[in-house]
């Protein structure tokens, strides 16, 4: 949010520096992002002075060209060239100076040079309204009171306001410090506490209106739910221009752009007490206005040129023909005021955050109103801010009331009444407060006491702070005012440290980040909110989608069934860019419906796509295959010492060109291959794309099985032996190794296969494997007895669970 530091200034009378504002509105919870100098008029007339013509000659090879002497006090007389037709001595003129810059329009910079012109040199430029940015005449330079003194800054003679602009990261809890009054407030409890003398809050005025006996409004309030409040007021015969200077400043210096008087008072309220308002051009709309809920598929035109078509949940403000506004969110194209209105209808409410937030979201609007109703505005500020309106469009765009004030109010809710002890906030602070410093601070922050009694506070809350309901909302207030950085820290801290779990799951993420980053990876994090196209490209095995009721777009229109989208996402950006090797992981939830129940997994996934092995002067660039991933799942599953061969299922799925599933004692840990083509090509990819997606949690519980055991180096050395045997066509390698492990427990440390054979010479529907099996005693040396017992036990359950049969 914005604000302006002389803006502030109106409402409380302070000396503080706008870096000093900045520091201290940061430290009580207002953090002050940047401050920006702001000017009336871009570059502040900087070099820009008034001087006087000493003489006025024609230019010697130029008609319509005047050489000018210009004094413009302490230095020398300049020689200026000038085309103005109005241009003559003794006049006092704006004289722009070599190095000036100028800003004729907003952002179009020219600077003044020292250059000859028709051979003659000019050392500045006299300027005309509308090169200085003053206004929009050109028909000659400027030509000022005779009394002007010479030499003075234009800057000081036209007056100009200089501003800073402080821009303040506002947390959603701080609804009240949404106007500027609301950022006063702070200042004041801030500067009371530091300082003897105190300052108080320059309130602006609320003067009531002598309205009474006018014609009542026929407005109905027909939807008493979305609407807490409302007030209207018909103000007749303004006179709609150009607003005054004062009130330009104040919104350009919070980044708004003046319209004309009648919108800028209602945005200049909106900035001042944080209540939006809107006006209504009375003629267009009528005054006999009906708050209700939308029909479904009803249109409405925004202010904005769009057709927006209901959807039946969303407030609105209509006459007997038409929807007017959207309210709380935006006014219609056939209601506004423009420069024709002469009678106007004043509006201020109280709409119920929710729904305002439903249908702003829904539309995809963000307005300044949607912005403050959303978060909560101070229902008591309601009237006032109407009142503060109607008073300044009747002082600046003249007209009177032409009818009495409509007031609607379903309920008025009681303040908050909280206890505060004073032993809880010291124990809670670490230090002890004195009674007049929290007292002070109470009541800066507007807090009613009640009464003390036994050590306790009986407080009000002030309606404007919805969010302190709780004695530890009230001492987080006092907190922030009386500031961390002078609450004194202990000499001694005790405390203890809990044993750490090496199994707990956020350690295991980080142990597996770093062994990932360690073996090329990098790391994402991507949204849980994804399109809903994705949605189409996945079955009924992933569960129903679940989608977000009121999506800030369709690109985030339901939450992720799977990883993969956003890791194919960070891949097609890579590729973009002339990424050769793409190695990314992942960790976070997936979601889906099944029936009536919404399930959520905890996940990791692996990606690679592109060369596994760049090109180099020896050797080749080799792209990654389905054997890449298999050396990345498996070396992963060993890092959380998970034994293998584990239970597998090969998958061709919707997912899956070319895939397998990895279960231990039939719980699945992971799905991992190549990408189908339909996939690939959705996000135009044009080599394999290679993907893994463990389930966490599962993963986790099977560590937690397993203890890792370190042994000192083995004193006997392997003994190799090779089978190539012939197999089944059907028959998995992870078959082999089972039936070769389970033969032999004690020996066999190992099992390689070193060559595959599918072809000639062998009968149909076989293969040939050809193994290496490791066999140690780390105790002792093996003989050949036991070497070729052990063999043999191997063979024997290789030919029994397997078929399989030594190749001759």
């Amino acid at each position: 949010m914005k604000v302006s530091y002389n803006w502030l200034k109106n409402y409380l009378p302070f000396t503080y520096s706008p870096q000093e504002l900045g520091d201290m509105l940061t430290q009580t919870g207002l953090e002050v992002e940047g401050i920006e100098p702001i000017s009336e008029i871009q570059g502040n007339l900087t070099g820009v002075v008034i001087g006087e013509v000493l003489s006025c000659e024609q230019h010697p090879d130029a008609d319509k060209l005047k050489v000018t002497t210009v004094s413009i006090g302490s230095a020398d007389p300049l020689q200026i060239v000038c085309g103005a037709p109005n241009v003559a001595k003794g006049q006092k003129v704006v004289v722009a100076t070599v190095g000036t810059k100028l800003y004729p329009q907003v952002d179009q910079v020219f600077e003044i040079k020292k250059a000859k012109i028709r051979g003659v040199v000019s050392e500045g430029m006299l300027c005309a309204e509308d090169e200085l940015g003053l206004g929009q005449s050109h028909d000659g330079i400027m030509v000022l009171p005779s009394s002007t003194p010479v030499g003075l800054r234009a800057s000081d003679f036209f007056k100009l306001e200089n501003d800073f602009q402080l821009e303040i990261g506002l947390t959603p809890n701080r609804s009240d410090a949404l106007g500027h009054i609301g950022v006063a407030r702070d200042i004041r409890a801030v500067h009371n506490l530091r300082h003897q003398e105190k300052i108080d809050l320059n309130w602006p005025l609320f003067p009531l209106l002598n309205n009474t006996d006018l014609p009542a409004l026929d407005i109905a309030v027909l939807d008493k739910i979305g609407c807490k409040k409302y007030f209207g007021l018909q103000i007749n015969q303004v006179k709609v221009g150009p607003s005054p200077k004062w009130l330009q400043n104040r919104l350009k210096a919070v980044g708004l752009k003046p319209i004309n008087n009648i919108v800028d008072i209602s945005n200049f309220v909106q900035r001042e007490l944080g209540t939006p308002l809107h006006i209504f051009d009375a003629d267009q709309s009528g005054t006999a206005l009906k708050i209700r809920c939308a029909n479904p598929q009803e249109k409405f035109t925004g202010l904005d040129g769009h057709v927006y078509t209901l959807d039946g949940h969303e407030l609105v403000i209509a006459n007997s023909k038409e929807v007017l506004c959207l309210a709380g969110i935006l006014g219609g194209s056939n209601s506004g005021v423009s420069e024709q209105t002469t009678n106007i209808l004043i509006e201020s409410a109280l709409f119920d955050p929710i729904r305002i937030r439903k249908a702003a979201r829904q539309h995809g609007l963000n307005t300044d109103a949607s912005f403050r109703f959303e978060r909560g505005v101070d229902p008591n500020q309601t009237q006032n801010a109407l009142l503060r309106c109607a008073a300044l469009i009747i002082e600046i765009a003249g007209g009177q009331a032409q009818s009495s004030t409509f007031e609607w109010i379903n309920e008025t809710l009681p303040p908050v009444k909280i206890e505060l002890s004073k032993n809880e906030l010291n124990k809670l602070i670490g230090n002890e407060l004195a009674f007049d410093t929290v007292e002070q601070i109470l009541k800066d922050l507007d807090f009613k006491i009640n009464a003390y009694s036994n050590d306790t506070w009986q407080l009000e809350a002030p309606s404007y702070r919805i969010d302190v309901t709780r004695a530890v909302d009230v001492i987080e207030e006092i907190v922030r005012i009386y500031g961390l950085n002078s609450i004194e820290m202990p000499r001694k801290w005790q405390f203890s440290l809990g044993a750490q779990n090496p199994l707990d799951s956020e350690i295991q993420k980080s142990n597996i980040s770093a062994f990932l980053v360690g073996r090329g990876y990098y790391e994402t994090l991507n949204n849980s909110l994804t399109k809903n196209a994705y949605n189409a490209l996945l079955d009924h095995t992933f569960g129903k989608p679940v989608k977000i009721l009121n999506p800030l777009s369709q690109d985030l229109g339901s939450l992720r069934q799977t990883l993969l989208f956003g890791l194919l996402e960070n891949t097609l950006h890579n590729k973009n860019r002339q990424i050769s090797q793409v190695q990314l992981f992942e960790f976070g939830q997936s979601y889906r419906l099944e029936g009536s129940t919404y399930g959520e997994s905890q996940k990791m996934a692996l990606l690679i796509y592109g060369k596994d092995q760049s090109e180099n002067w020896n050797t080749q660039a080799q792209p990654y295959n389905f054997f890449s991933l298999k050396k990345e799942v498996l070396a992963l599953l060993e890092r959380f010492g998970i034994q293998t061969p584990l239970e597998t299922e090969n998958k061709h799925s919707i997912l899956f060109e070319q895939g397998q599933a990895l279960y231990q004692n039939e719980t699945l840990l992971v799905d991992y291959g190549q990408i189908s083509s339909k996939i690939q090509t959705e996000f135009d990819l044009k080599q394999p794309v290679y993907f893994a997606e463990f389930d966490w949690n599962a993963l986790c519980k099977a560590q937690q099985k397993h203890q890792i055991k370190f042994e000192e180096v083995a004193k006997t050395f392997a003994v190799r032996r090779d089978l190539s045997l012939l197999i089944d066509q059907s028959t998995a390698y992870e078959s082999l190794v089972s039936a070769a492990r389970n033969a032999e427990r004690k020996l066999l440390q190992d099992v390689q296969l070193f060559d595959v054979y599918e072809g000639k010479n062998l009968p149909a529907g076989k293969k040939s494997y050809a193994l290496s099996f490791f066999l140690q005693d780390k105790t002792q040396t093996l003989s050949e007895s036991q070497i070729d017992k052990a063999m043999q036990r191997i063979l024997s359950a290789l030919e029994k669970d397997c078929a399989a049969t030594l190749r001759q």
